[in-house]
């Protein structure tokens, strides 16, 4: 067990690895950038690909440099997936008891996250890539077949929802702050990292808070439609009085994220 122990705090500690996580982060910075102008495409009611990270990979794929971009975001993901894997088995150190358990289940998670974004980006690279939302209704669809499946996807909903309000309060009380390497930050570029920050991490709480909601009213109507992830959320917000308007306030959001992404690449403590 020391021995693991020891092994995966060297991998930690590789430069290879910081340097493809915070080509990672660049990756990141461009897919949400592109998620943005899909939004955007929506809320003027041209929308050309799904409103998600997979209609952003769909998007780069259409062209060769596009897809030259998507291998490098894959494995810049790749990277970012093995170091929150690690950070969960042997990280967040700084942190006692319980608060380490929640540091290291979170690093877990995302680790989850990173892994299925850069095996969708690979794939779009090369020409297969299914759509997020359609396998999302499927697997409603499944679930929700069964007698107990929509309390299920309630539940998740629900799950999504307290995701969506966590992300704003973690971006409002200012929270990434920690993670930064602030003593090489310019009184400036600071600045920008909280200002970006704050609006990215308080777009994608709303943006998930709406996937929860639409989650919740898909099990309580038995209609997997409304369960299409990121991509229904942006629909429906386009769909609402002044719809246009505020999801082009979200999109502002979501591209204010990526500018952070940009940010996290040089300052993240990696």
């Amino acid at each position: 067990m020391a021995t693991a122990e020891t092994t995966a705090h060297q991998a930690a500690n590789s430069r290879t690895l910081e340097l493809l996580t915070r080509i990672g982060f660049t990756g990141y910075g461009v897919v949400h950038l592109v998620v943005a102008w899909l939004a955007v495409q929506i809320a003027l009611g041209d929308p050309a690909e799904e409103g998600d990270q997979t209609g952003a990979f769909a998007a780069l794929a259409e062209h060769t440099v596009g897809r030259v971009l998507l291998v490098v975001v894959a494995v810049g993901l790749a990277a970012m997936a093995v170091w929150q894997g690690l950070l969960a088995a042997v990280g967040h150190r700084e942190e006692t008891g319980a608060a380490r358990v929640w540091e290291r289940i979170g690093s877990g998670a995302r680790a989850v996250v990173y892994a299925v974004l850069g095996v969708s980006a690979g794939r779009a690279a090369f020409g297969d890539g299914a759509s997020s939302a359609d396998k999302q209704e499927g697997a409603a669809a499944g679930v929700m077949g069964h007698p107990w499946g929509p309390w299920l996807v309630g539940l998740v909903g629900l799950g999504v929802v307290a995701l969506g309000i966590g992300l704003g309060v973690y971006g409002v009380m200012k929270k990434f702050e920690r993670r930064l390497k602030r003593g090489e930050m310019s009184a400036t570029t600071r600045k920008a990292a909280i200002a970006t920050g704050m609006t990215g991490y308080a777009a994608k709480g709303v943006a998930y808070g709406i996937v929860g909601v639409l989650l919740v009213a898909a099990a309580w109507t038995h209609d997997p439609d409304k369960s299409r992830g990121l991509d229904a959320a942006l629909r429906t917000l386009a769909a609402q009085p002044y719809g246009g308007l505020l999801l082009g306030l979200v999109a502002a959001g979501i591209a204010a994220f990526g500018a952070y992404c940009f940010l996290q690449a040089r300052y993240r403590d990696v």
